[in-house]
């Protein structure tokens, strides 16, 4: 959660950072819609978060409207304060996330993915670090995923993995690789 303006920064640096993916060079990477989408989300969650009063209101609302104005025109519903350092949302396409999720830094979603809640619509995923989520998977429930987990293409996720460093995929997910099998 950004609490700060260095907070803000250190955001905002890791989804560029992920984005480029090591790419210095790329320009329109630089000023893409996926860049500014989550320029404009890090920049409402810091007024949201630390700045109070009218100014903060004020730029709140200013960086929410843009935000989810790009989010519409991409197909994006993702809440404030969800998203981890160094997010990288890899298409134009539908992606929704719950506002009770969790997902930790470095993730990377990729289109028609869904994170949802549970019907009472309390309990949402918490998603560790370094993850990666295949096009049109499916996370529900109040469920955990460890770190460094690959999700594959069109999974549903309706329980729990800890074990770090595995591949899940299928209907329901199940673990088809483990990190010291490869």
């Amino acid at each position: 959660m950004i609490n700060s303006k260095s907070d803000l920064y250190n955001y905002i640096n890791a989804d560029v950072e992920a984005r480029l993916n090591g790419n210095k060079d790329s320009f329109l990477q630089r000023v893409s819609k996926y860049r500014r989408f989550l320029f404009f989300l890090r920049k409402c969650e810091y007024y949201y978060n630390y700045k109070k009063g009218v100014i903060g209101k004020a730029g709140y609302l200013f960086y929410k409207f843009r935000y989810r104005r790009i989010g519409e025109k991409c197909g994006w519903d993702i809440p404030i304060n969800v998203l981890g350092p160094g997010a990288c949302i890899v298409h134009k396409g539908t992606v929704v996330i719950n506002g009770n999720c969790k997902i930790g830094s470095n993730c990377r979603i990729h289109v028609c993915v869904n994170i949802g809640a549970n019907k009472d619509r309390k309990e949402a995923p918490v998603i560790g670090n370094n993850v990666y989520i295949g096009p049109g998977a499916k996370i529900f429930g109040g469920i955990t995923i460890a770190d460094n987990i690959s999700i594959g293409a069109n999974a549903v996720v309706n329980k729990s993995f800890t074990q770090a460093g595995i591949t899940i995929a299928g209907v329901p997910a199940i673990v088809i690789i483990k990190l010291d099998q490869c």
